[in-house]
């Protein structure tokens, strides 16, 4: 009950999160990758040792290409570039070698055009928004059957809104990150938005099935418990198991930013922001939401 009781505290401290994380976007922007700005992505193995970061980004600094220097595997980088003419992508051939004093292996030299970073970032957006679609439709329909004391379909509408907070604490997160480290959001940045929106309503599901088993034995039982105290039970009896569900991930997550290969560095710290947002969204804002929406009811229906 004390989540309940106490959700006006939860509610300010997500409020606070959202405002920060929709300034954060609307003064900085995600920085977008060369999977949706387009350009050039360059793969390369040192035979003999690879070099430190720091003396790639300073050889590749007077040639203006706008290089993003990610270490990969134990002797690689990807070098993320603007989309270069033929001339300048043998520049970067002869400023990643040292102009021959490395001895350097070409894994990959890809290109991707404006055009098609466009529709990359259009796809991704409208996957978002048909997985929320989705995400709701199935949960008004799984409660149909609810009616009282919150209507089904409102059931649907709290949790896009625990949803739009899962996805705009991890994009404000990566808005800031942009901003000061130079982290851009590519593909895998998406679809880690999408698992964090699957397992968000994961949780948020499995308290609503609860609050809805405790409706039904109530009015069954004709005990006719207060709304907030059915609730308030309803949080206890899953707290736990949300939390030990979320913990393991969590770890697992952790594991793989400090120790899995640079390349998912990104992709494991969002999935991380993500999963512990949609946590904390589901037990402490869903769940009291439900409280909140039928007491306005009663305000409105005396």
């Amino acid at each position: 009950m004390y989540i309940v009781t106490h959700r006006k505290l939860f509610y300010i401290l997500s409020g606070l999160l959202i405002a920060a994380s929709i300034i954060a976007l609307a003064l900085w922007g995600l920085k977008p990758g060369i999977d949706f700005k387009g350009g050039s992505l360059f793969e390369v193995t040192y035979s003999d040792g690879r070099p430190e970061k720091a003396e790639l980004e300073s050889a590749l600094s007077p040639l203006e290409v706008g290089a993003s220097v990610r270490p990969t595997r134990e002797n690689g980088y990807i070098i993320r570039m603007k989309d270069l003419i033929e001339s300048e992508q043998q520049a970067v051939r002869e400023a990643v070698s040292f102009k021959g004093e490395r001895k350097v292996v070409e894994e990959r030299f890809d290109t991707v055009g404006p055009l098609l970073g466009k529709e990359a970032a259009g796809k991704s957006f409208i996957a978002i928004i048909l997985v929320i679609l989705c995400i709701v439709i199935f949960i008004t329909f799984a409660f149909r059957k609810v009616s009282e004391p919150v209507a089904s379909w409102k059931y649907g509408i709290i949790t896009i809104i625990a949803l739009l907070h899962d996805v705009l604490v991890p994009a404000g997160a990566f808005a800031v990150l942009g901003r000061f480290a130079g982290y851009e959001v590519d593909t895998l940045f998406v679809t880690a938005l999408l698992v964090v929106l699957g397992f968000s309503v994961h949780d948020t599901i499995v308290v609503f099935d609860r609050v809805r088993e405790n409706l039904r034995i109530s009015h069954e039982m004709k005990d006719r418990k207060d709304f907030a105290t059915i609730v308030g039970n309803s949080i206890s009896q899953t707290f736990v198991r949300s939390i030990n569900t979320s913990l393991t991930t969590v770890i697992a997550l952790l594991v793989l930013y400090f120790i899995g290969p640079e390349v998912t560095k990104h992709f494991s710290l969002a999935l991380l922001i993500g999963i512990i947002a949609g946590t904390y969204s589901s037990i402490f804002i869903g769940s009291p939401l439900l409280v909140t929406v039928e007491k306005w009811k009663k305000r409105a229906n005396p």
